[in-house]
């Protein structure tokens, strides 16, 4: 019995009032003064500079590599776009060589009909069609 009286004292041990900055209390002594919070510290500046400095490192790691990707894929355009560009070519050169061929052909079959085009023209389309290198060499 006598633990239970003494809980039942400190239980109603008067409360202070909290008093004020100029001297003057409030009924409120529900409420602490305020003091200024200290300040926290947790890190010192080496650590925080060591810190900034890996951070800063990742970073640029981080940038090389995005500029390793975006390389790699400008190459790959380059390459496709010589690619088609090559392509484009051949077929362009096929369809010239065709057409000589058939203005040659047309010519030694109309051979005969020399006299019906003219000299001239004839000596003209056959100039036109050996003129080119890449078709002939």
């Amino acid at each position: 019995m006598n633990s239970i009286t003494e809980i039942s004292q400190i239980d109603l041990a008067p409360v202070s009032l909290a008093s004020s900055s100029n001297g003057r209390t409030s009924g409120k002594n529900w409420k602490a003064t305020k003091t200024a919070t200290d300040g926290v510290k947790s890190k010192s500046w080496n650590d925080r500079m060591e810190k900034t400095k890996k951070e800063h490192a990742i970073k640029k790691l981080q940038a090389e590599m995005r500029e390793e990707k975006q390389a790699e894929l400008t190459r790959k355009r380059e390459v496709t776009l010589e690619r088609k560009k090559a392509a484009e070519e051949r077929r362009r050169i096929e369809e010239e060589k065709a057409k000589v061929t058939f203005m040659i052909n047309t010519l030694a079959i109309h051979a005969n009909l020399r006299s019906q085009m003219g000299q001239r023209k004839a000596a003209r389309l056959r100039r036109k069609a050996g003129r080119s290198k890449k078709i002939n060499g």
